[in-house]
This record gives structure tokens, C-alpha cells and sequence, in this order.
């Protein structure tokens, strides 16, 4: 076996190995599935299942003297019966319940559970009473002095002071007073896009100074629904603390342990200066952000008893003298996780490297820039009419990344040229050195030294590609801008799998494709697969078949191995391997015969075809 076919065989074993333990480890996401009424619902939604009704008030322990507030307890009984207030922005719709002025209820009118014409829209927040309740709580946690009725709690009624309905630029403002002389008021405002700015204020009228700490916080009850638990993507706790990116798993969250001064499973940050902290989901998230410069505790939680997962900010205690008042302003983001929207935030807004929300992954080198080309190219593309914009992308993105590597496929392929001019060489060097394998290597080494030839260099662009399919897989599992987007055709969703079917003839017969998941699915190659087996078996006809069986067996299966393995995965992820595969092959061809050498690929498929006749009529012969 000559070095260049050793080098192609260990190229592609390379290949084959990533690609198979990617595809065990990493398996393509659960379809959709179909509730009781038949409505898509989408599986980032919050689980069922958690306790609902006749829940604690709020409030954790009140602090003994001069010790910080302890944090409160979030679960409050049912909210469907209070009064709401109208949440209507371009973005969102939903509503806040005066019971406790939680924000819990939302839904994101630009993105859809499924593909469907009457696909509801995702909702992100929803209350308690609900199946699955997700909501944002703010309060004050009382200092010493106060009784746990004296500050406004989980259940607590709050009267609308002004504004009806919550809409950008039309702040609503909430109002609640005890019986000690402090009155409460929260100001709710929001943008057009995600964000909500929440500004608590206590004025003491009374005699007496009163100690008070303002808090957030996030409750989910129970894990959500259809948690993918891929070793790909995050879905948890997500928090930024002074620089430093925390992730943490529902699982790790159930498994904290029990901390005395929170009440609970517990673990506490502590950030100096800049920080948020919330739960993302794949494509959505709900994250609370201090103002910039502003100390906090960080806190995540877990209640066993009642399944509730919590993330809380609770600012510096103040104290507040008689007839003074104290103001605290935070933010809420809730909704999807759009790129070019959390960007601005961070720019524009100083979120601390807000970015970091989206799970970019070990290659964040790598992904960060890519996304960013791709979405730059998608913008551009869609800016001048082309439908598909990001499928199309996807392919100007291949370009450029060919157009990187060139330099290296040059050398590999003006490499590859030689060895094939070098071949009569080879063949005299291996006569003369017979069963003397050392004598043969070294004879080897300094032919190709005098050539100065490489056999190696063949591997490099392939090796090269692996951090680069590595990237673009996580780029296009883990970004929303690739949910549901549309290309050509057939294809409506970028981040699904090939809809169509070669059972069916590709829709041609009167039945649908096998339902994902099934068997009979694994056999039922879509367009894209099938042109990507294709563009690998023709990548290969640039070279002559190899004389060994052995290594005429592995060329052979390789393309359609990697078809049918290839073909459950996301179809953008497809197109881009395709379009690899036709530059590749059109690079190398044009280096090779700038070399001397001419690529004869259809005297190649002939000769395949002979030897496949030939081999059939000895195997009938016997």
C-alpha cells in the first residue's frame, strides 16, 4: 500500500470515526410532539406535573438584627382569579397578575410551536393554577424591624396606581401600603423587543428607620417539558458573575445542598459589580439583570417538596430614615434568544457579555465568528430579495471558509499531483527493495525528500475540517435564526432533517414519509442525503480505485455509509457538506491538472463499473 493511499484511507477512517461517534453521542432532537387536542406544542415548554394550588405565602425568615434579609419564598397559591394587567408589545402578549405583580404570563407573538397554519405561539411564562408555572416575582425582603406582613409578598394584592395596559413607551405603575407607614411602588415598563425595566420604591412615613433588601426572582415549577439533555446544548441555569460564565443543570440544581441561611438547596454567589442571572432554554430565556456597577447575592434554589427551581438577585440591604424613600431599578429579559437582539443589549444597553447567554460551546472561537458570518450573509442576502436567505448563507459561508483554507489545499493538492507523477518511481523503489521494509522506507523518505514532497499534507485540510463541522453543527443545533428557516423547495426548516422521502418517491406516491424515531425511518433518505452521497462518491473518482480490496471495499461503502448517517441530521448542517464536497471537488481538480496531472473521473466510474462486472462474473464462475 503506497503512502497516498494510506493517507486517504486513514482521511477517511478519520472522518467516518467522528461522524459515528457524533451521531451515537449527539442523537437528532425528539420531533414535536402532539397534545391531547391535537396541537403542536413545542418541547422547550415548561414540565407538569408540579404542585399548583394552596402554597405557602411568601417570605423565607426574617434576619436576626444587623445580618442581611434571608431570601423569599416565590410559591404564592393561584393567580387566575386576581387582576391583570395587558402586556402588548410587537414582540410580545401576554399579562401581570396584581397578586403578587408577577410577570407570568407571556407569549412570543413572532415564532410558532411548529410549521403549521394554526400552530399557537410559543408561550414563555405561565402562572401558577397553570400546568406549568414559570414567572418572574419582585419584592422586598424585610430587615429588622419588620414582620413578614408589614412588606408586600407572593399573594399580596397590589392596586393599580397608573397606566392600564403595559405597552412600550405606557408604563404601568403598582401601589401597596401597610399598616407601619412604608408605601410600595413598582413601575413597570418594557421595549419593544424583550426587555422589561422594573423600578421598586418604598417611601417611610413613619417614625421609625426601616430595613429593607430588594429582590428578583425566577420560580419554575418542575424541569421543562421534553428537556433534551443533549451533551450539545445547556438548558438550566445560566448566569454571568463579574466576568465569569456559570452554567448549571436542573440536575446539579436538584442536587445542591441544603444551605441553613437560604432554607433550602442552595448555592450563593456573591458579584461585586456586573452580573444576571436566569434559565435558558433552546431557543428562549428568562434572565434578571441588576442595574450595571451594583453589588448583589446571587442565589439558585431547589425545593424538593414542592419540584420549584429558582434563581434569585437580591441587592444590598438599606435603610430607609423616616420620611426619606429608597428607589432600586432592574431589568427582566424574557423572550427569544435572537442574536443580533442580545447583541444590542450587551452594546448598547451594557449587559455584561450578554452573548455568552447563547451556548456557543468548547469551540467558541469558532462558533462566535462563524454565527456572525452567517448571520451577516443571511441579512445581506435577504436585503436583496433572495428567498432562503440562510440556506443560501449557509453556502457563501462554505465559500469563504474554502477560500480560508486554500493556501493548505493548494499545497495538499499540488502534493497529491506529484505523488501521482512520482508513482513509477514508487513502483521501481518497491521491486528493488523487495521483503526489506526498512530499506523501502528509507528509500522512500528520500525520494521524498528530493521531491520535496509531503505525504502527509493530504490529511490536513480534512483534519482541519473536523473543529469546523464540530462548529457549524453546534451553530446551527443551538441558534434560533435557523428554527424553522426556510431555503428552497421542500425545505421549511433548516434545523430539521430532510422532510422528504425516497419511500414515497419523494411525495410522488400517496403516503407520507415514516414518522421520525421509527425504523423504517433510517432507510428513508431525503434529497439532500442522497446528493450528499453522491458528491462524496464523485470526490472520490478523482482518483483512480484502489488496486488492494481491501482498500476498494472501504471507498466503496464510504459515500453511502455517510449518506445514510448523515441523513437524520439537520438540513443545513447537510447543505453545507454538500456544497464542502463540490468546491473540494472542483479545487481539486483544477490544482491537479495546473500540475500536469488530469483527473480522468469518468474513465475512474468506468473503471469502478468494469471491476464491479468482472468481480460478479468470477463470483459466478465459482
Amino acid at each position: 500500500m503506497d503512502d497516498q493511499n494510506k493517507n486517504l484511507i486513514l482521511a477517511t477512517a478519520l472522518s467516518f470515526i467522528v461522524i459515528l461517534v457524533w451521531f451515537v453521542m449527539f442523537p437528532p432532537p425528539e420531533p414535536v410532539t402532539t397534545g391531547p387536542d391535537g396541537e403542536v406544542t413545542e418541547t422547550d415548554r415548561t414540565a407538569t406535573g408540579a404542585e399548583t394550588g394552596n402554597l405557602d405565602t411568601a417570605a423565607g425568615p426574617v434576619a436576626a438584627p444587623g445580618e442581611e434579609p434571608a431570601g423569599p419564598d416565590p410559591a404564592g397559591a393561584d393567580t387566575a382569579d386576581a387582576p391583570r394587567i395587558e402586556v402588548s408589545t410587537p414582540s410580545l402578549r401576554g399579562s401581570i397578575s396584581l397578586q403578587g405583580g408577577r410577570i407570568d404570563r407571556l407569549f412570543l407573538k413572532k415564532y410558532r410551536n411548529s410549521l403549521e397554519p394554526d400552530s399557537g405561539m410559543v408561550e414563555l411564562l405561565s402562572p401558577v393554577g397553570n400546568p406549568t408555572p414559570y414567572y418572574a416575582l419582585y419584592g422586598w425582603a424585610p430587615g429588622a424591624g419588620l414582620t413578614l406582613d408589614q412588606v408586600p409578598g407572593a399573594n399580596t394584592i397590589w392596586s393599580l396606581e397608573s397606566g392600564d395596559t403595559l405597552t412600550p413607551g405606557n408604563p404601568v405603575t403598582l401601589k401597596w401600603e401597610n399598616e407601619a407607614g412604608l408605601v410600595f411602588r413598582r413601575v413597570l415598563s418594557v421595549d419593544e423587543d424583550f426587555m422589561f425595566t422594573v423600578t421598586q420604591s418604598v417611601e417611610n412615613s413613619s417614625s421609625e428607620p426601616r430595613t429593607l433588601a430588594p429582590y428578583g426572582i425566577l420560580a419554575r415549577h418542575g424541569e421543562p417539558q421534553g428537556l433534551k439533555n443533549f451533551f450539545i446544548l445547556h438548558e438550566g441555569l445560566v448566569a454571568m458573575a463579574d466576568g465569569e460564565l456559570v452554567e448549571t443543570d436542573y440536575s446539579d440544581i436538584a442536587d445542591l445542598e441544603f444551605n441553613e441561611r437560604e432554607g433550602a438547596r442552595a448555592e450563593v454567589t456573591q458579584v461585586t459589580e456586573n452580573g444576571w442571572t436566569g434559565f435558558t432554554d433552546h431557543y428562549w430565556m428568562t434572565t434578571l439583570i441588576p442595574a450595571g456597577g451594583t453589588p448583589f447575592k446571587s442565589v439558585v434554589k431547589f425545593d424538593p417538596r414542592r419540584e420549584i427551581y429558582q434563581t434569585e438577585t437580591v441587592l444590598p440591604t438599606r435603610t430607609i430614615a423616616p420620611g426619606e424613600q429608597t428607589t432600586a431599578r432592574t431589568r427582566l429579559f424574557a423572550g427569544a434568544k435572537e442574536w443580533d437582539t442580545i447583541r444590542n443589549y450587551q452594546n448598547e444597553d451594557g449587559v455584561d457579555r450578554f452573548l455568552d447567554s447563547i451556548d456557543w460551546g468548547w469551540f467558541f472561537f469558532l462558533t462566535k465568528p462563524i454565527f456572525a458570518v452567517l448571520h451577516w450573509l443571511n441579512v445581506w442576502l435577504a436585503g436583496v430579495g433572495l428567498t432562503g436567505s440562510m440556506g443560501w448563507a449557509i453556502i457563501g459561508l462554505t465559500l469563504l471558509i474554502k477560500a480560508l483554507l486554500l493556501p493548505l489545499a493548494y499545497k495538499s493538492y499540488v502534493s497529491m499531483a506529484k505523488m501521482k507523477e512520482l508513482q513509477p518511481q514508487m513502483e521501481q523503489i518497491k521491486e528493488a527493495a523487495g521483503d526489506d521494509k526498512q530499506k523501502l522506507q528509507k528509500e522512500m523518505m528520500e525520494l521524498y525528500k528530493k521531491e520535496k514532497v509531503n505525504p502527509a499534507s493530504g490529511c490536513l485540510p480534512i483534519l482541519l475540517q473536523i473543529p469546523i463541522f464540530f462548529s457549524l453543527y453546534k451553530v446551527i443545533f443551538v441558534t434560533l435564526e435557523l428554527r424553522h428557516a426556510p431555503w428552497v423547495g421542500w425545505i421549511r426548516d433548516l434545523s430539521a432533517p430532510d422532510p422528504s422521502s425516497i419511500l414515497n418517491l419523494f411525495g410522488l406516491l400517496p403516503w407520507g414519509a415514516p414518522e421520525p424515531g421509527s425504523i423504517v425511518a433510517i432507510f428513508s433518505l431525503g434529497i439532500l442525503p442522497i446528493l450528499l452521497g453522491i458528491s462524496m462518491w464523485l470526490q472520490q473518482k478523482l482518483n483512480p480505485t484502489p488496486t488492494d480490496p481491501t482498500q476498494r471495499m472501504i471507498f466503496a461503502w464510504m459515500p453511502w455509509v455517510f449518506m445514510f448517517m448523515l441523513g437524520t441530521f439537520a438540513s443545513g448542517l447537510v447543505i453545507y457538506w454538500i456544497a464542502n464536497n463540490t468546491i473540494t471537488f472542483a479545487q481539486q481538480y483544477l490544482i491537479m491538472r495546473s500540475q500536469g496531472y488530469k483527473p480522468d473521473v469518468f474513465g475512474n466510474i468506468k473503471a469502478g463499473f468494469q471491476r464491479q462486472r468482472e468481480k460478479q462474473q468470477t463470483d459466478d464462475k465459482k
